[in-house]
């Protein structure tokens, strides 16, 4: 267990410096921010230290900037983005590693904010420089990690600061990504179910390794789902398949019995265009010139079934190309049978990355338990793996 922000005393925030690394990796578009998610989840941590009187001081990266500052790349269009979220001013710090910032955090009045510009437009940040880290850390009188999608990362902003700069603890957001993943994986609600789709065996074989042991089932699909079929020898078309995942494959299936679950049949199509013809096949009579793009109805009714018995659901991954008509309805249907699952009483976590676009996209986010902000991070815990960011603070 880490300690987290509320186990300081508030009293005591009143005057001090709260160096906060948030996650605004946010999509911009025509120099605005197109989609605030994140921005909003961050909200609670940020008013918490305001109202205790902090000066609350930001850090976050965005995109993945190359040799330097890029202007593409600039956080100040997040300024504005966050003001209209926070109801307040932002004040702006350009260059977050000089002893001028460092004095212009100790002038900001009680409860105001100020964002730093891209932590990855400073030499030293992505190889977690120690010097980095320290020109941070003078930044606070204490920090606080709430960028859960960048936990798993080993950078100056996310683990050399937290050596530093103490006390170092877990924001609001962090502190619910820790209890409801951390929940899922050592004490879930029975039966506990794994949906897991996306494109690629390899991304998930350790997830799905951590997890056998730990669920009653787990229901595949996803481009992943054909690897699998192959492995079975099965015809797959022009099907993505890994090849070279096949033994592996093999091994998973025969490791897991009956609790890895595989579609029973498919949607295909000669070509992943929109409104295509497709068909639905069972999975032994796919088509040597189709590809599977999607789970099929008979399937999605099935799994569906069993989610609204699960006791915890957890999602990672689209079972289809969702973001391409037809090929949406398999991830539209387990989309609602999860949410219909948390009205029964089902805990439902979406593990971030594209399944959580998925459920954004459907307008459907308040219908879940938890939805993860960080794709791979929450990929990483889920497999056991230690996060950077996240072993740094303070034990409690």
């Amino acid at each position: 267990m880490k300690r987290t922000l509320a186990s300081l005393d508030g009293l005591r925030l009143d005057g001090q410096r709260a160096l906060v690394r948030v996650d605004f990796n946010v999509p911009l578009k025509d120099g605005a921010v197109s989609d605030d998610t994140r921005i909003r989840a961050s909200l609670p941590t940020i008013r918490y230290l305001r109202e205790k009187g902090a000066r609350v001081v930001l850090l976050s990266h965005l995109g993945r900037p190359k040799g330097g500052p890029d202007p593409r790349y600039s956080l100040k269009p997040v300024v504005r983005a966050l003001e209209r979220a926070l109801g307040a001013p932002v004040a702006w710090l350009e260059r977050p590693d000089t002893d001028e910032a460092v004095a212009f955090t100790r002038r900001m009045s009680r409860g105001s904010v100020a964002l730093a510009e891209n932590t990855r437009f400073f030499p030293g940040e992505e190889e977690n420089d120690a010097g980095l880290g320290r020109r941070f850390a003078a930044l606070g009188d204490f920090y606080v990690e709430d960028a859960f999608g960048s936990a798993h990362r080993a950078h100056a902003s996310t683990e050399a600061v937290a050596h530093v700069l103490k006390p170092a603890v877990a924001g609001y957001l962090l502190e619910r990504e820790l209890q409801y993943l951390g929940s899922a994986l050592h004490n879930p609600k029975r039966p506990f179910l794994a949906v897991l789709g996306g494109a690629k065996v390899s991304g998930k074989i350790d997830l799905i390794e951590n997890l056998l042991p730990r669920v009653d089932r787990i229901l595949v699909g996803g481009a992943m789902a054909c690897t699998f079929f192959k492995a079975m020898g099965l015809e797959v078309g022009r099907s993505l398949v890994e090849d070279d995942r096949l033994e592996v494959a093999r091994g998973l299936m025969g490791k897991a019995g009956d609790k890895l679950v595989l579609p029973t049949g498919c949607v295909v199509a000669p070509d992943l265009v929109e409104a295509v013809t497709s068909m639905s096949v069972p999975r032994n009579r796919i088509p040597g010139g189709f590809a599977v793009y999607d789970i099929d109805p008979m399937t999605a009714r099935t799994y569906t079934q069993w989610i609204l018995e699960g006791g915890t659901v957890l999602w990672n991954g689209p079972l289809g190309v969702f973001e391409t008509p037809p090929f949406d309805a398999g991830t539209r249907s387990i989309a609602q049978a999860m949410a219909e699952a948390t009205g029964r009483g089902a805990v439902t976590i979406v593990g971030g990355g594209d399944s959580a676009a998925a459920v954004s996209a459907l307008g459907w986010s308040d219908r879940f338990t938890h939805i993860s902000t960080g794709g791979g991070a929450a990929l990483e815990f889920l497999e056991g793996k230690v996060l950077p960011g996240v072993a740094a603070l303070d034990d409690a």
